[in-house]
């Protein structure tokens, strides 16, 4: 492995540039999908030649970190775990001559195993190299503009890019997402339909006033009698 990493980080390999800033974006078609255990592990870690130190739980942290961000947003009705375990790394350490601009690189691997069957869906773990993003400041080496922090958050936001893209590879793993039902609108009570029924008019009885020596005390008009019953 060191003679991979060493060819690796001297950049001697053509890779595509890996875009992971578009978490605010819509997601990918990954069928009824959802995240359930992300476990992550750095027991086998090996830190590769001309690399900074890393520590084992930060870079674990890091990378769990940004498998949440990144598949959190999925919402299907099927929960999938992901296990990641990092093999190794490259963070470019600042004092490294200029012209061999050396490159921050991570290498993982990834199982995915299905809840409701309770079975592992890969044979054997995917095995993926990661390389730090290209900016104006990681083309003279990152090791002189970035923090060994920020060379994690770079490496392992591209690593959760990079299992996604492998999982819209595998879009037959995670079956069609089932259509949301509307709810039906909940039934009033019959207190809800006294809150708000429409009080009936008033009617006022028009004509001449009654005098005391006309209008016989003991007699109740029709509309008086239907308001009171």
């Amino acid at each position: 492995m060191l003679r991979t990493f060493l060819v690796l980080a001297l950049g001697l390999l053509v890779t595509a540039c890996t875009n992971a800033n578009d978490l605010d974006g819509p997601t990918r078609d990954l069928g009824d999908f959802s995240l359930g255990h992300n476990v992550v592990v750095s027991s086998k870690m090996q830190r590769g030649p001309m690399s900074r130190e890393a520590d084992q739980e930060v870079f674990a942290a890091a990378m769990k970190k940004a498998i949440d961000e990144r598949f959190s947003r999925y919402d299907g009705d099927k929960m999938y775990h992901l296990g990641v375990s990092i093999e190794g790394y490259v963070l470019a350490q600042p004092g490294i001559p200029l012209v061999l601009s050396p490159k921050s690189i991570l290498i993982v691997n990834v199982s995915v195993w299905d809840d409701l069957e309770q079975k592992k869906l890969t044979e054997k773990p995917e095995q993926i190299t990661v390389f730090e993003s290209l900016s104006g400041d990681t083309l003279v080496g990152s090791g002189y503009t970035k923090s060994a922090e920020e060379q994690m958050e770079n490496l392992t936001r591209n690593a959760a890019k990079l299992i996604e893209n492998w999982l819209v590879q595998n879009r037959d793993w995670f079956g069609p997402k089932a259509p949301r039902q509307r709810r039906a609108p909940v039934a009033a009570t019959p207190a809800d339909a006294a809150a708000t029924t429409v009080p009936a008019p008033v009617v006022e009885k028009v004509g001449p006033a009654a005098t005391p020596a006309t209008a016989p005390a003991a007699t109740v008009s029709p509309i008086a009698q239907t308001q009171a019953g």
